[in-house]
């Protein structure tokens, strides 16, 4: 699908819409309790969690890098990340999830994962590139040169002044809690096993 290209079938997209909302919750609850079970089977190994830094890192940043400039219904935001890819936000979830996926080495986990991000993530970013293009008369103009999700490597250039990073729209949208949730979930692959370990040896 290219750049330009619309994902805008107007019936499918609110029959899948529904879904989504119906399902979002519970595959959450899915994956939560995936996550756990496979922690339980398994001890993470040191170099898979080392290598998920790589993903998970990159899209906390991404997502606080994002955050900051974003100024949502307001206008079109088209620099910083958005020079880049449209949906940096996404972009930076399925860089996390990715991450603890391969922290904890499971075909599982991410099988469970890129389904309900397509099943979820899909209809979302169609929802938003309808209001956006009947909001926004530049919004055409900027799908050509901007890729959706798998980001362009030079940012495309923009007209006029561009936006700068604000550290007062990042606490606004409170994407500090992405930091903090990827930081209790390494706590788990650390601390979760061996606790439950010592438990059942105390009980014992």
């Amino acid at each position: 699908m290219t750049a330009n290209a619309s994902i805008d079938g107007p019936d499918w997209i609110a029959r899948w819409q529904q879904v989504a909302r119906r399902i979002r919750v519970p595959l959450g609850f899915l994956a939560a309790g995936l996550y756990v079970f496979e922690l339980l089977r398994r001890a993470p190994q040191p170099a898979a969690v080392l290598w998920s830094l790589a993903l998970v890192l990159p899209g906390v940043w991404l997502r606080a890098y994002a955050s900051g400039y974003v100024k949502k219904n307001r206008e079109l935001t088209v620099t910083g990340p958005y020079a880049h890819t449209r949906n940096p936000l996404y972009l930076g979830s399925m860089l996390i999830a990715a991450g603890f996926a391969v922290a904890l080495q499971s075909w599982a986990l991410a099988a469970v994962l890129a389904v309900g991000f397509a099943l979820i993530y899909i209809p979302v970013i169609a929802s938003e590139e309808r209001f956006l293009r009947a909001t926004f008369a530049g919004f055409d103009d900027y799908c050509r040169r901007v890729p959706r999700l798998l980001p362009r490597l030079t940012p495309a250039r923009q007209q006029g002044e561009g936006g700068r990073f604000s550290l007062q729209l990042y606490l606004r949208h409170r994407e500090y809690n992405a930091a903090i949730g990827a930081a209790l979930l390494y706590a788990c692959l650390l601390l979760l096993r061996p606790t439950v370990e010592a438990l059942v040896h105390r009980v014992r």
